[in-house]
């Protein structure tokens, strides 16, 4: 179908190719399994293949949606694939892609309540629903931020502002009227609280990562000791970031006692539980947020394990009031006149803000509550199935306890102790399953030894996909 006027699609031509597309994401989720999990290609194929410069004239639909076929699609790694277990496994379910198609289309922008009440009301009382679900305490309020990093970021704000040194005013540089600032976090902690204290002014240096146990939680002793040495030493501990269910092997630190420790010690306490909180919302797992209703800011990411499409984060305060008064910054052109209403540009960084609410809305209503926990209870199980079939295989050896649906382990044949040599054989293994396609994994390294992690999240995962997948698996290490 030409596009008549070379600058605008017409309502007819939407709905003829928005039914396309439509009918293309229903047959692609019907039949993912036929796709290779991981593109056999090398870095500059897809590039190659695609215009220096951009088209002067408008290009038909038809020609677009071909080479989104021929072009594109041969290079997606499919992370909606039943075989996707790198990483953490993620799921983009067919009522959030509804509802992101929606926000598209609407085009908010949700930086204050006039700019579309809609978008601040419900994502005031979805991200109550989310709280309710998770079992958090009734004065915790949340913001929806892009992904976890950026809640990281945005709850350490907080904890900087709660010092209540004026660094919002005056900064941090060249100041002596103010120690060093002192983050604690676990040498398990992602990336991301490293990278915010970069962005906020403590620097690496001010970052002390504590100890993990044999299970890879926070050593309690080495962070109360550190504590005390740091204080000796002229800094100010500030904050501590505990984890709930960490990157690598999904453990989760001890947050009862953090809890007594940042209560004593007058520290703020952000739990990172961007994985692993979402296991909260089945009952007989709500112990994995014991201790989370201290906390003074929480996260987890709906785009993880709660089938929402990426990018949707909920982060939670008990302290809006400090939040804000991290943020909050309004010249005349965005002053309003509606009174107590909530404005979500005061609550971060950013200004313009996606209506992400909408799809988390579409997801859990059209799911329900009880949906969720059948499918985060399967996936569990699987995980424990996966396990149990690892712990039977003299040459394999689980690394780590598998408290949610992440199972981390390698191959140890007999014989073999050196660890280079085991990382050479592992790595290998990992490279021989994703270059089949069939399945795509990824690793990490547990108190020096490379791992290799099955992330089970997938909604169209089965335990034929998981005995297909470990049975892939012993046939790349019997190559070794």
């Amino acid at each position: 179908m030409e596009n008549k006027n070379n600058h605008r699609m017409d309502p007819e031509e939407l709905r003829t190719y928005g039914k396309k597309v439509v009918d293309w994401i229903a047959d692609y989720l019907k039949d993912i399994d036929k796709y290779p999990v991981y593109p056999n290609l090398k870095p500059g194929d897809i590039r190659k293949q695609l215009p220096d410069s951009p088209p002067v004239s408008s290009e038909n639909m038809d020609a677009i949606l071909e080479d989104f076929n021929r072009i594109i699609l041969p290079g997606i790694t499919h992370w909606n694939h039943p075989n996707f277990h790198a990483y953490f496994s993620i799921t983009g379910s067919a009522p959030g892609i509804l509802g992101e198609m929606l926000s598209s289309a609407l085009n908010v922008n949700g930086m204050l309540w006039r700019t579309s009440p809609s978008a601040t009301e419900l994502e005031e009382v979805v991200l109550d629903w989310l709280r309710q679900m998770l079992g958090l305490p009734s004065d915790f309020k949340g913001v929806i931020t892009d992904c976890g990093s950026a809640s990281n970021l945005v709850a350490l704000s907080a904890a900087r502002e709660a010092i209540h040194k004026r660094v919002r005013e005056k900064g941090l540089a060249g100041r002596s009227d103010i120690p060093k600032l002192r983050l604690y976090c676990s040498d398990q902690t992602h990336s991301s609280v490293e990278k915010a204290a970069i962005v906020l002014g403590i620097g690496q240096d001010g970052v002390r990562k504590i100890r993990s146990d044999r299970e890879y939680k926070m050593d309690i002793a080495a962070l109360s000791a550190a504590v005390e040495e740091d204080k000796k030493d002229g800094w100010l501990p500030f904050a501590v970031v505990a984890t709930v269910g960490t990157t690598s092997s999904t453990s989760i630190d001890p947050v009862p006692a953090i809890a007594d420790i940042c209560q004593r010690e007058h520290m703020w306490l952000h739990v990172d539980a961007a994985y692993g909180g979402i296991a909260a919302i089945v009952p007989e797992m709500r112990y994995v947020i014991n201790g989370c209703d201290r906390a003074d800011s929480f996260v987890t990411n709906p785009h993880k394990w709660l089938f929402t499409p990426i990018d949707c984060s909920a982060l939670y305060t008990r302290h809006a009031d400090t939040l804000k008064q991290a943020f909050s910054l309004v010249p005349d052109y965005l002053t309003t006149s509606e009174g107590t209403v909530n404005n979500y540009m005061d609550w971060g960084v950013q200004l313009g803000r996606r209506f992400r609410s909408l799809k988390l809305w579409f997801v859990i209503r059209n799911f329900g509550v009880d949906g969720i926990i059948t499918h985060l209870r399967e996936h569990c199980r699987l995980a424990g199935i996966l396990a149990g079939w690892i712990s039977r295989e003299k040459s394999f050896e689980l690394l780590a306890p598998v408290p949610l649906s992440v199972v981390c382990f390698r191959f140890h044949p007999e014989g073999i102790s050196d660890e280079l040599k085991l990382e050479q054989i592992n790595s290998g293994i990992i490279d021989n399953v994703n270059a089949t396609g069939k399945a795509f994994l990824s690793h990490t390294k547990l108190h020096g030894k490379y791992t290799i992690r099955v992330a089970i999240g997938n909604l169209a995962t089965t335990e034929r996909h998981i005995a297909g997948l470990w049975e892939l698996i012993k046939a790349k290490a019997a190559e070794y």
